[in-house]
């Protein structure tokens, strides 16, 4: 799929609110917004339409926009996130979307954007604490008409699939060890991050270019072997509140 078009939502004051399972301490907001700026400044520098939202302090986690919706070609899916905190969300979220995309939504059943994986004609979809059997079942019933297959993936590691298994072009994938041998998987080319480095497993791919969180000089050097471009960023503050940099964009 190639990118032309990004929503993202600026990180509120409120940011060290949200939920987080890290043991980092609290985010500090005016660097988290510095680390948000610089990343909206990759998008734009590689050309893609930027659209960003205000902050909206009464949601601390929100500008973590990828878990309030699935964008493919065809539709933009409306999540029903699995943090009841998060719930609504997804109502800032929706009419902007409409400007592009025919809208559906998950009606039941739980899902969180950031456990949903496109690669082609295929979704991989983590079944974690904030996405479930029902969620997937809703999802597949959605994106199965348009032709696509649906593999769910049982996290057992990070919030959410991408946290740990991502898309990184040329066939192929970069995840943890423990998903490595996963039968859905088999078929991609694996680069398996290093023990230490899992956080870095959350790698962003955009039109052959890729943005990798910096720090982590082994994923790195196995990312060069791919021979695209690669860019690094500061994710520190996104690292606090388990958030990463798929999770501060919509893309599509």
């Amino acid at each position: 799929m190639h990118y032309t078009n990004a929503i993202l939502r600026v990180p509120a004051a409120t940011c060290a609110s949200g939920l987080t399972t890290a043991t980092l301490g609290a985010p500090d907001a005016q660097q988290t917004r510095l680390q948000f700026s610089h990343y909206v400044s990759i998008l734009s520098d590689l050309h893609l339409t930027v659209t960003v939202l205000p902050a909206n302090p009464a949601y601390p986690d929100s500008h973590f926009v990828e878990d309030t919706a699935v964008v493919m070609p065809e539709v933009a899916i409306i999540t029903h996130p699995g943090a009841p905190s998060r719930a609504g969300e997804v109502a800032t979220i929706e009419p902007v979307l409409a400007r592009f995309k025919k809208i559906e939504r998950i009606k039941n059943g739980r899902m969180d954007g950031g456990d949903v994986l496109m690669v082609g004609k295929r979704f991989f979809v983590g079944l974690s604490s904030r996405t479930n059997h029902e969620g997937v079942r809703e999802f597949a019933a959605l994106v199965e008409p348009f032709g696509y297959r649906v593999d769910a993936i049982e996290v057992g590691a990070g919030l959410h699939l991408k946290s740990i298994v991502n898309y990184v072009g040329k066939n192929t994938l970069l995840l943890d060890a423990a998903n490595a041998g996963h039968p859905a998987l088999a078929g991609f080319q694996h680069l398996v991050v290093d023990e230490g480095e899992e956080y870095a497993g959350n790698t962003l791919w955009i039109n052959d270019t890729l943005i990798t969180p910096e720090g982590y000089p082994r994923t790195f050097a196995q990312l060069k072997k791919l021979g695209l471009a690669i860019l690094t960023t500061p994710t520190s503050e996104l690292k606090k509140m388990d958030g990463g940099l798929t999770c501060l964009s919509l893309r599509f």
